[in-house]
């Protein structure tokens, strides 16, 4: 099965890509598929999504399917059907915060 993955406008540029990406998984369709999948394609996205050593997802990115926010699933969480059957894209955002 192929996800597509939406990346911000920051990563598509370290990774040199120009659109959404492909995305090939061989397992079960999870949120870590999904992102081991992506580091395994553009290593030079290691450590930008989530954590090398601990795995967690950076605290100003988020993930988002279907119009829900996955961000704070478990990283064995499973992907909607509609991501999975190529019908929706998994999002890939970066957060952003500020204040007066």
């Amino acid at each position: 099965m192929t996800i597509q993955v939406i990346l911000p406008a920051h990563l598509r540029t370290l990774a040199g890509v120009s659109g959404d990406v492909g995305l090939a998984l061989t397992g079960p369709a999870t949120i870590a598929a999904v992102l081991d999948a992506l580091e395994a394609r553009y290593p030079v996205l290691r450590g930008t999504v989530r954590d090398q050593v601990t795995g967690q997802r950076r605290p100003f990115v988020r993930f988002y399917a279907c119009e829900e926010d996955l961000s704070l699933e478990p990283a064995e969480t499973p992907l909607p059907d509609a991501v999975i059957a190529g019908q929706e894209p998994f999002w890939i955002v970066g957060a952003i915060a500020g204040g007066t």
